[in-house]
């Protein structure tokens, strides 16, 4: 991680869950971040927690991911007090909802797609941008899901909880990450793209999904997705792990 050191991470989604661990780590490991989220004062409390020095690295940005032109104003204020993007971690992401897709609400619906693979494709296009512009040999991390790549049966344990449109999502993500490594590659200055795909993790993103109600089933931690997003981003500059699946111990 020694050469991210003092290098600009954006992280979208920052104010709970993935996100929020994945700022943290990022600040702690020397990057100056940039934690962006609608609930911006949730992302001030969590620069609270983290110690003085720290806490100069970390700016809380207020940004709605399903509106481009916050993002490009966001990306703009970026470029214009930080010197521009270096890394890009796409975790903002949505997923709740109680009815199946046959049933489903067009506003959800909507939202969901906008946020999942519009906000990706948004923030992508003006972090790219950023790096270009200096010939900046960045990194660009989608925070995917299993969903992504196989579909399986809900279990009895998630109760009313319907997957719905999201996985549809996420595996756009996954064609997306396969087409920004081409592109990336195209224009040789060394941009790596990385889609980490968790199993079941504790966040917030529905009630299926908190601690009490992932009491008996397998599941990791948002740490866990940390971890491996330092993991990816501490490789040699020569290696783009493209794709990471990860799975709690004995889950489905």
């Amino acid at each position: 991680m020694n050469r991210w050191e003092k290098k600009v991470a954006v992280v979208t989604g920052a104010s709970s869950g993935i996100g929020a661990e994945i700022a943290k780590d990022l600040a702690k490991a020397g990057m100056v971040v940039v934690g962006l989220a609608r609930r911006v004062e949730k992302v001030e409390e969590l620069r609270k927690q983290l110690s003085l020095d720290d806490q100069k690295l970390f700016h809380p940005v207020k940004c709605d991911v399903t509106r481009e032109e916050e993002i490009i104003e966001v990306f703009a204020w970026i470029e214009q007090n930080l010197g521009g993007v270096d890394v890009l971690i796409n975790n903002a992401g949505i997923g709740r909802t109680d009815k199946k897709l046959v049933d489903a609400d067009s506003d959800l619906m909507r939202s969901t797609v906008d946020t999942n693979l519009l906000g990706v494709v948004f923030c992508t296009r003006e972090a790219f941008q950023s790096m270009k512009r200096r010939s900046s040999p960045g990194h660009i991390i989608n925070i995917n899901s299993i969903l992504g790549h196989t579909i399986p049966m809900v279990p009895q344990e998630f109760g009313g909880f319907n997957f719905n449109i999201y996985p549809a999502t996420k595996f756009g993500v996954t064609a997306l990450t396969e087409m920004y490594r081409q592109e990336f590659f195209r224009e040789r200055f060394g941009v790596k793209i990385t889609s980490i795909s968790p199993g079941v993790v504790q966040t917030e993103i529905g009630p299926a999904f908190t601690e009490e109600a992932l009491k008996h089933v397998p599941h990791l931690k948002p740490g866990d997705i940390s971890a491996a997003v330092l993991y990816t981003l501490s490789t040699p500059a020569h290696v783009n792990v493209q794709e990471l699946l990860i799975r709690p111990t004995c889950s489905f």
